[in-house]
């Protein structure tokens, strides 16, 4: 084996070892799976190019490489979604069961705190998913977004205060979610609109994601009447065309039409009932749904 070969045969394994970690803290700090897909690649690029001799740890020369791709992305996304149409929602992914062991990590992924993500600066973003997700080191931190370990501590705890206001409440177990949305599909699913003011919070507040190609509402619906009334026109489709899956690691709901998937449902739920749903229907977002994406922190 040539030099060159032997470089770029070592470059593939250690990139391939922790790509399943370089994606999944792309994609925290993007809420776009094809967004953290094009960092990967625009990582690889330069990953490749790099002397392998010199680097100590190659996870965290790695994940600083994503953090600081992802941020000129993130800065880009900003411009591109203030002329998005109607409400934008993270892209959701279909996770596998046992993330939803790791409740840190589901946590993480959930399109609630996605949405709660949205409202931080880019840096404040790249720290609180680096420190509080992934327990980076400050030092490291530091090196990927480019500040000292002292800016980075106070950014850290800037950031965690502003996710621990706007989070949705802790303690909420899968099967309550699951439990509510069952509930919701029965009562979508036949038109019940008793059935859905029950289990939806009297403030509840929906978003449509469309993106413009699609029919959503442009304006968050903010109550239970107007939620209730939006939901019951899913009877349409009949029975079965709400099916239960595992979205960002919580329980949610894929809507087909014509075997095909149509809209993704995700719920935020306290105290038993939904406070929060989302449905992601812009086409472009949905490629995800139909096969596994793994996420990890390892």
């Amino acid at each position: 084996m040539s030099d060159d070969a032997g470089r770029m045969d070592a470059a593939t394994r250690g990139f391939v070892a922790h790509r399943n970690l370089l994606f999944t803290v792309a994609y925290e700090m993007l809420g776009s799976a094809a967004d953290a897909e094009d960092v990967l690649q625009e990582t690889w690029l330069k990953w490749v190019g790099v002397d392998l001799g010199v680097v100590q740890d190659q996870r965290a020369y790695l994940v600083r490489m994503v953090t600081r791709q992802a941020l000129m992305r993130l800065r880009t996304l900003g411009r591109r979604k203030e002329s998005y149409v109607g409400p934008w929602l993270p892209e959701p992914l279909l996770t596998s069961p046992d993330v939803a062991e790791d409740v840190e990590l589901a946590d993480s992924v959930s399109m609630a705190m996605l949405l709660v993500l949205e409202t931080l600066t880019p840096t404040e973003r790249a720290v609180f998913v680096l420190r509080d997700v992934f327990d980076l080191p400050y030092a490291e931190i530091a090196e990927a977004v480019g500040k000292s370990a002292a800016a980075v501590r106070q950014i850290a705890h800037r950031a965690r205060s502003h996710v621990t206001a706007r989070r949705p409440r802790a303690g909420v177990s899968q099967d309550e979610i699951r439990g509510a949305l069952a509930a919701f599909q029965r009562a979508a699913e036949t038109g019940d609109l008793q059935g859905l003011l029950s289990i939806l919070a009297p403030d509840v507040v929906f978003l449509g994601d469309g993106g413009g190609a699609v029919q959503a509402a442009l304006t968050p619906l903010v109550g239970a009447g107007h939620v209730a009334w939006l939901a019951a026109r899913l009877s349409r489709y009949g029975v079965a065309a709400l099916q239960p899956a595992q979205i960002n690691g919580h329980p949610a709901l894929v809507l087909r039409v014509g075997g095909e998937v149509d809209t993704v449902f995700a719920a935020r739920v306290e105290g038993g009932l939904i406070t929060g749903l989302y449905a992601v229907r812009n086409p472009a977002k949905l490629s995800r749904v139909d096969r596994e994406t793994t996420v990890s922190r390892g």
